[in-house]
C-alpha cells in the first residue's frame, strides 16, 4: 500500500515539474491550430453557411448549449413528394424556392447533423438554451432520463488533474476494469472548454480510446452510456473511427436496453452529430413493440430524434399519430414546436384532421409560445400546405410585435411560409421589411434568395419598401462566392426579383455567364435548367438590347421539349383546358382557329392561342414549329408586304369580283385544280386556285377595313387565352403569384392580349350548358377585343 502511494507521490511531483512546459508547448499549437482553424472557418463561411437558432431571436448571451446545423440539412426543404389529400399540387412546371434534392444528396443530408462546436475564449457565445431546439428538454423534469443537457456540462476538473488520469491510465492499462475506463473519460469530460484540444491531442487519450474499444464487450449499458456522454462533452469528432465500434456495440445491445436508455443513446448520437441509421432502426423497431410505455416526453424526444435523423418508418406514422392526439392538449408550446420541427424535417405528413388540430393548439397557447416555436408551426404548414386561417390572421398581429426583437433566418422562415401558402397580409409583409435592413448584414446569400423569392411571389413593388430590395441585392453582390457552391440561391433571388419588376444586370450576367451555367448545368445535385432558362427567356423580352449573355439553342431546345413533354401529359389533359378548347373552336368555326401551346415555353405554362382579323373574324393560327418561339426569337419583327386590293386582284387575274354571296363569316375551303396556260411563258403556272368570294374577302381586309384602327396597327390580333387557376392567385384574392404576373407582362410584350379565364368564372360554367359556356366565350373574346380598338 506504502509503495503505490510512494509511487503515485513521486509521479506526481515529477508531472507538475513538467506540466508547466507541456502546458506552455501544448498551448502554442493550440494557438497554431485555432488560428488555422479560424482562418478556415472564415473561409468556409463564404460558402457554408451554418445555421444557428440565435438567428430567430436576439437575447443576452450564456454559455452556449446549442448545436449547429449545416446548409445541406436546411436545403433539405418543403417541396417533397408527399401529397396528402388536403395539400395543393405542384406542377413540374411550376417554380419552387427550394428545389428536390438527389438522393445522393439525400444521403449526405442525413451525415449532416448538429455539431458541437468547441469554443476559443473569443468565440461568439451563443444565446440561452431557451432559444435553441432543444428547449422543450427544460418543460418536465422526465427528460433528464432520456436526454443530455448540454448546459449542465460542469467544468470541475482542471488540466493538471486531466493530465494526471491520463498518465494514470497509462501505467495501469493493462489491469483496468471497464468501470476504470468509463470513470476515466468521464473525468476527462469534465475539463474546460478551452482546454478540450489539449487533452484530445494527447496520445495517451487515444490509447485510451482504444484500450476501451478492446473491453467494450466488458460494459454494462449505463458504462456504455457514460463513455458516450464523454465523448459529447469532449465533443469528439463525429467521423471519429472509435464511435463506429461504439454505435456497432449499441446496435448489438438494442433488444436488451430500456426505451429511456434507447432514447438518451440517440440523443447522444444527435449532441456528436453522428448519422447512426442502424441504430434508429433498432430504436424504431423496440419503439413499434412498446407503444404503452411512450408517454408525453417520450413522444416529444421521440419525434425530435425522427426529425434531427430525417427517418421515420412507414409502419410508426399512424401509431405516432394516434399517440399525438391523445395527449395533444397537454402539450406545452415549446413542446408544440418541437413536434412541428420533427414533423417538418423528417418530411412526415399527418392527416388533415391531425394536422388542424396541431395548429389548433399551438394557436391557443400562442403567446406563451417562443419565436423559434412559432417558426417551427410555420416550417410545418409549409410543408403541409395547410390554409388554417385563425393562425395566418394571429400571425397578422404577432409578427409586427415579436419582428423588431428576431433576425434574419426566423424572418425569413415566415415570410417563406407566407409565400408558399399563397398568403399575404400587408402587415407581416411591412413589418419583416422594416426590419431587416437593421439585421440584413447577418444575412447569408440563402436568405436573401429566398426572401427576394418570397416577397416578389407575393407581389411587393419596390415602391412599396423602398430600402428592401436594394439592401438584399446588395448582399447577393457581396457574397457572390457563396454562388459557386450553391448556384440555385442566385436563380431563386434572380427570379424573385424579376418577379417585382428588378433586372440587375450584373448578376444576371453572372447568372447566365458559360461558367455558371455549365456549372449549374453539370450539378448532379439540383435541376437548375429551367430556372436558366426562365432567366434567359426573361431577358429576350424585357432587356432585348442588352448585353447579358444568352443560353445555347441546345439548352433552349432541350427545356422546351422536357416541359411540352409533361405538359402534354398533364396540363393540356385536365378538364377545364379541354372543356375550353373545345368550346372555342365551336366558337371560332374549327380546330384551325385555336392553337393550344406554350407560347412563351420559358414561362412553364400553355395558353390556347387565337387569330383575329381588324374585322374580328378569327384567322387560323399556324402550328409550324417556328411560331412556338417566334415571340422570345425575335420580338423586333412586323408584318411586311403588300396590301392586295380588289383593283389589284383584277389587274392579276384579268377578271371581275362578283359580289359576295354568303354571309357566312368562316373561310371556305378554295378549290385547287389544273389550268390551262394562256401563253406558252406561263406554262410553270399551272396549278391554279378557284377565287372563292370569301377567299376574296380575307385577301381584301382593306375592304371592310374600321375607320377605328390606325394604319400603324398591325393587322393581326394574338390572343392568349388563358385558364387560371387558385394557384395562380394569392389567398382568396384576384391578385396574381409572382410567376404569373411576370407571364402577363411578358406576354404583352411580345404583342399579345390576355384573355383570361378566372377559375371563379369558367369553372363553375363547366357545370352548365354547352350554350351557355359558348356565350361565355363569345363575350369575353369579343367584348375584349372590342375594348381595345
Amino acid at each position: 500500500m506504502s509503495a503505490t502511494v510512494l509511487f503515485h507521490h513521486v509521479a506526481k511531483r515529477h508531472l507538475y515539474a513538467n506540466i508547466q512546459r507541456v502546458f506552455i508547448f501544448s498551448s502554442q499549437r493550440l494557438s497554431s491550430n485555432v488560428e488555422n482553424g479560424e482562418q478556415k472557418r472564415e473561409e468556409e463561411t463564404e460558402s457554408t453557411l451554418v445555421y444557428k437558432p440565435s438567428a430567430y431571436y436576439k437575447r443576452p448571451s450564456t454559455r452556449s448549449s446549442i448545436v449547429g446545423r449545416s446548409e445541406a440539412e436546411e436545403e433539405l426543404s418543403v417541396n417533397r413528394p408527399l401529397n396528402p389529400a388536403f395539400r395543393q399540387k405542384r406542377s413540374p412546371c411550376s417554380i419552387s424556392a427550394s428545389r428536390r434534392v438527389s438522393s445522393t444528396r439525400n444521403t449526405l443530408l442525413n451525415t449532416a447533423s448538429d455539431r458541437v462546436a468547441v469554443p476559443t475564449p473569443n468565440a461568439t457565445k451563443e444565446p440561452s438554451v431557451n432559444s435553441a431546439p432543444r428547449a422543450f428538454q427544460r418543460c418536465r423534469p422526465e427528460y433528464r432520463n432520456m436526454t443530455h443537457d448540454l448546459s449542465q456540462c460542469s467544468s470541475t476538473v482542471d488540466l493538471n488533474e486531466a493530465l494526471l488520469v491520463l498518465h494514470k491510465a497509462t501505467v495501469q492499462k493493462s489491469n483496468m476494469e471497464a468501470s476504470e475506463v468509463t470513470h476515466s473519460l468521464s473525468k476527462l469530460g469534465q475539463i474546460p472548454q478551452e482546454q478540450i484540444v489539449v487533452v484530445r491531442g494527447d496520445k495517451r487519450f487515444n490509447m485510451l480510446l482504444r484500450y476501451s474499444v478492446e473491453i467494450l464487450q466488458n460494459f454494462t449499458t449505463p458504462q456504455l452510456l457514460d463513455a458516450l456522454r464523454a465523448f459529447v462533452n469532449l465533443a469528439l469528432p463525429h467521423s471519429h473511427s472509435i464511435l463506429g465500434l461504439y454505435e456497432t456495440e449499441f446496435c448489438r445491445r438494442s433488444g436488451e436496453m430500456e426505451l429511456h436508455q434507447l432514447l438518451l443513446a440517440a440523443d447522444f448520437w444527435r449532441c456528436l452529430g453522428r448519422a447512426v441509421p442502424k441504430y434508429l432502426e433498432r430504436l424504431f423497431d423496440n419503439v413499434s413493440r412498446n407503444y404503452n410505455q411512450m408517454g408525453i416526453p417520450e413522444l416529444v424526444q421521440l419525434l425530435y430524434i425522427i426529425g434531427e435523423g430525417r427517418r421515420c418508418p412507414d409502419t410508426l406514422v399512424q401509431p405516432l399519430e394516434s399517440l399525438l392526439m391523445r395527449h395533444l392538449n397537454q402539450l406545452k408550446p415549446e413542446e408544440l414546436g418541437a413536434v412541428c420541427l420533427g414533423l417538418f424535417k423528417s418530411q412526415r405528413s399527418l392527416s388533415e384532421r391531425a394536422t388542424r388540430r396541431l395548429v389548433d393548439r399551438a394557436l391557443a397557447v400562442v403567446e406563451d409560445m417562443s419565436d423559434f416555436g412559432i417558426v417551427n408551426v410555420m416550417k410545418f404548414m409549409r410543408f403541409s400546405y395547410l390554409d388554417h386561417l385563425p393562425w395566418l390572421e394571429a400571425m397578422g398581429s404577432e409578427i409586427p410585435r415579436r419582428a423588431p426583437h428576431m433576425e434574419v433566418q426566423g424572418l425569413m422562415h415566415v415570410i417563406l411560409a407566407f409565400s408558399a401558402l399563397h398568403y399575404r397580409d400587408d402587415r407581416v409583409l411591412l413589418a419583416v421589411a422594416k426590419r431587416l435592413p437593421d439585421v440584413v448584414s447577418r444575412c447569408r446569400s440563402k436568405d436573401a434568395a429566398k426572401m427576394l423569392w418570397a416577397f416578389g411571389t407575393l407581389g411587393v413593388l419596390p415602391n412599396q419598401c423602398p430600402n428592401l430590395y436594394p439592401c438584399l441585392t446588395a448582399i447577393l453582390r457581396e457574397r457572390q462566392v457563396e454562388f459557386q457552391r450553391y448556384p440555385e440561391h442566385l436563380l431563386t433571388a434572380l427570379l424573385g426579383l424579376a418577379f417585382a419588376g428588378l433586372f440587375p444586370e450584373d448578376l444576371l450576367s453572372l447568372a447566365l455567364s458559360a461558367e455558371f451555367v455549365n456549372k449549374a448545368c453539370n450539378s448532379q445535385e439540383l435541376e437548375l435548367r429551367k430556372d436558366l432558362f426562365t432567366l434567359d427567356g426573361t431577358v429576350g423580352l424585357e432587356l432585348p438590347e442588352s448585353t447579358i449573355p444568352r443560353l445555347s439553342l441546345a439548352i433552349r431546345e432541350e427545356v422546351t421539349k422536357q416541359l411540352w413533354d409533361f405538359a402534354q401529359s398533364d396540363i393540356c389533359q385536365k378538364p377545364e383546358v379541354l372543356e375550353a378548347e373545345d368550346v372555342l373552336r365551336k366558337l371560332l368555326g374549327g380546330e384551325v382557329f385555336v392553337r393550344k401551346h406554350m407560347i412563351l415555353p420559358h414561362l412553364r405554362s400553355i395558353d390556347l392561342e387565337v387569330h383575329l382579323d381588324q374585322n374580328d373574324q378569327p384567322v387560323p393560327v399556324s402550328s409550324g414549329h417556328g411560331q412556338q418561339n417566334l415571340a422570345s426569337q425575335n420580338l423586333n419583327a412586323r408584318p411586311s408586304g403588300v396590301t392586295i386590293t380588289d383593283d389589284l386582284l383584277a389587274q392579276l387575274t384579268n377578271t371581275q369580283k362578283s359580289p359576295l354571296q354568303q354571309s357566312n363569316k368562316f373561310l371556305q375551303k378554295p378549290e385547287v385544280h389544273t389550268v390551262e396556260p394562256v401563253r406558252e411563258r406561263e406554262s410553270i403556272f399551272n396549278v391554279g386556285i378557284d377565287l372563292t368570294d370569301n377567299l376574296l374577302m380575307a385577301l381584301t381586309k382593306s375592304r371592310k377595313r374600321s375607320s377605328r384602327l390606325s394604319d400603324s396597327k398591325p393587322s393581326i390580333q394574338r390572343l392568349a387565352v388563358q385558364v387560371t387557376h387558385r394557384n395562380h392567385y394569392c389567398y382568396r384574392t384576384e391578385q396574381l403569384l409572382g410567376l404569373h404576373a411576370l407571364k402577363r407582362r411578358q406576354l404583352a410584350l411580345a404583342g399579345y392580349r390576355v384573355v383570361e379565364l378566372p377559375h371563379w368564372e369558367w369553372f363553375p360554367l363547366l357545370r352548365r350548358s354547352y350554350a351557355e359556356k359558348l356565350a361565355y366565350l363569345h363575350c369575353k373574346i369579343f367584348s375584349c377585343s372590342d375594348s381595345k380598338k
